[in-house]
């Protein structure tokens, strides 16, 4: 297991806050046994936290062209006909994926093909449970066409904790399934909007992994 690039900044700040803090405890309060170790747990325990968070297991990859792998590890929380108002402005089938802070938060590709659109909006930081993130969060829209014509539209969404999106693709990009297009920090949803009639292959409250898990088949 490594540690993704977007943990360096966070993780380099994280060990130079418990330095000092417990430099500050050892300093001012050397004789009050409890409180100094009760400092070292919380950081030992923070740390371990922010590491996790950031982790980049190593994994094997699934594939297919009729198939969208899911875009992030976390629950399944929705799976809907509903309308799709930024790109598509008609039904499609919604499936949505809640990313918890322990979950791997990288977001890959569900399918390769060309990115045909993509969009950032600032927004506010509801929960991530929300119906209302879906339209109001920090956001950002890509959508990508598979070879045969058929486009899949994905959305990451800030969560309530979290306060950076990051993304790695633009418009004209040709991407890869299941490589890396983003990432989210500190909890978050994806939501992948498919044709309506689509065959899902997952349930409600499923656990699912990024790259790993097949989120549906297309016709």
């Amino acid at each position: 297991m490594t540690i993704h690039k977007e943990g360096y900044t966070t993780i380099a700040i994280t060990i130079l806050l418990i330095f000092v803090i417990n430099a500050v405890v050892d300093y001012k309060y050397y004789d009050i046994t409890w409180l100094r170790w009760s400092i070292y747990i919380f950081s030992a325990v923070l740390f371990i936290i922010v590491l996790q968070f950031f982790r980049n297991p190593g994994r094997r990859f699934s594939s297919g062209e009729d198939l969208v792998i899911c875009p992030a590890d976390g629950k399944v929380v929705v799976i809907e006909e509903t309308e799709e108002g930024e790109y598509f402005k008609d039904k499609r089938l919604q499936v949505s994926i809640f990313m918890s802070p322990v979950n791997v938060h990288i977001n890959r590709n569900p399918i390769s093909g060309v990115v045909k659109f993509f969009k950032y909006h600032p927004g506010k930081y509801l929960a991530a449970w929300n119906p209302k993130s879906s339209t109001e969060n920090e956001r950002t829209t890509t959508v990508v066409e598979h070879k045969n014509g058929t486009p899949v539209l994905f959305r990451q969404i800030a969560g309530a904790l979290a306060r950076r999106i990051v993304w790695y693709v633009k418009e004209g990009d040709q991407v890869v399934q299941a490589e890396q297009f983003g990432f989210i920090k500190f909890g978050s949803r994806v939501d992948v909007f498919l044709p309506v009639g689509t065959e899902v292959n997952v349930e409600l409250n499923q656990v699912v992994k990024g790259g790993i898990t097949t989120l549906a088949t297309l016709s």
